[in-house]
């Protein structure tokens, strides 16, 4: 009896012996290709949030393969585990099919580079300054300070409009003079109430023209540039310099109104 206990035993040692050996040397074995993978993805121009969504992963897949294979060296069967497996592996993504939507949307954000941190940008029905770009959501901040937080699968979804990503933006100003006053002095005045700015890019001329002949006045337009960092400073200030270039040459904006006439 001792002689078959010791059998078993030694069995157990011989089966033990090597899955240790193969845990020990697997746990080696994936610290270094994390880290191989690490210095890999710095050398890339993926964000660092991205960096260990992609680490995670592969860490999970790793000791998932390594986990089989120590089974496997220690006499159990895995083709059950592996079924079960891959049973609740289905059964965990339908209920969590919202979140993993969003985690890879958060991964194409991350690699794709649409916009990145402190770009001003008009995305989901929301415009505003990145704050941040998660892997479920992405948090931007409005111009009245409200912080917003969208699913990153409707980012992904949604056309982006990035105003920040070229560095330069155009302002485009529409005012009405009175049809009395002379479209060559109202262009002339336009022109002249954007070059005075300093914000205004002197190497993109300021555009005047005409719009639009209104009811009760003339629409102009004026076209302006500025870096994408000035353009709500370079907005009020041209505003506020066109009516004061108006009052100094004497052209008059005009508003809708109505002329009534009284018949005796």
């Amino acid at each position: 009896m001792s002689d078959i206990s010791s059998l078993f035993a030694n069995l157990a040692l011989a089966q033990l012996l090597p899955a240790l050996l193969i845990l020990l040397i697997g746990i080696v074995v994936i610290r270094f290709v994390a880290q191989l993978v690490e210095k890999a993805l710095k050398k890339t121009k993926l964000e660092k949030a991205a960096h260990s969504l992609i680490l995670s992963v592969i860490n999970a897949a790793l000791y998932i393969v390594l986990g089989l294979i120590v089974a496997t060296k220690l006499g159990i069967d895995v083709t059950g585990i592996i079924a079960l497996a891959s049973v609740a592996t289905l059964a965990v993504s339908l209920a969590l099919q919202n979140a993993l939507a969003n985690v890879f949307g958060g991964f194409v954000l991350l690699s794709t580079h649409p916009f990145h941190a402190g770009d001003f940008v008009e995305v989901a029905g929301q415009s505003g300054v990145i704050k941040e770009i998660g892997l479920t959501y992405t948090k931007l901040t409005t111009v009245d300070n409200k912080l917003v937080s969208i699913p990153n699968s409707a980012v992904t979804s949604a056309q982006i409009v990035n105003y920040t990503a070229t560095g330069t933006r155009r302002i485009d100003i529409t005012v009405s003079a009175s049809y009395q006053s002379p479209i060559d002095g109202v262009l002339d005045a336009l022109r002249q109430a954007g070059a005075e700015v300093p914000t205004v890019l002197a190497d993109h001329a300021p555009f005047a023209a005409v719009k639009n002949y209104g009811d009760n006045a003339i629409e102009y337009v004026l076209q302006v540039w500025s870096t994408a960092d000035d353009y709500w400073t370079t907005l009020v200030d041209v505003n506020r310099n066109i009516k004061a270039k108006f009052d100094e040459t004497g052209i008059q904006m005009t508003y809708p109104h109505l002329n009534v006439h009284l018949d005796k």
